[in-house]
């Protein structure tokens, strides 16, 4: 999977939530000042290019839908971070947010009954 642009994953965070629709439609999920028209339409169609979307046309428009699921593409995404950032190492990772305090000892409590639970 092709990794996207701050952009392009913003726009596609309005996809997975809108679900089917128009580039007018995703446009005004953003918030004001909303990008012209034109900046969004050339952002879906690099997400068309990557395979993120999949367009049907419609008269002289496109409507456009998402061929990537979220959750897969947050998979991907968090696993490029844990192989570049911390040696392909989950532990590393957790460990890295607990002593930076972005983990608290609930947290941790709370990762560790799921990993009990999911067996």
């Amino acid at each position: 999977m092709e990794q996207l642009t701050p952009q392009e994953e913003q726009l596609m965070l309005y996809v997975w939530k809108f679900g089917k629709g128009f580039v007018k439609d995703y446009r005004e999920l953003y918030p004001d000042p909303k990008p012209p028209y034109t900046t969004v339409a050339t952002v879906m169609k690099k997400l068309e290019h990557k395979k993120y979307v999949a367009s049907k046309l419609y008269g002289n428009t496109y409507e456009y839908r998402p061929k990537i699921k979220q959750e897969s593409y947050k998979s991907d995404y968090v696993s490029g971070i844990v192989s570049n950032f911390f040696q392909n190492s989950y532990k590393e990772m957790v460990s890295f947010f607990a002593k930076e305090e972005k983990l608290s000892e609930q947290d941790l409590e709370e990762i560790m009954n799921m990993i009990k639970n999911r067996k």
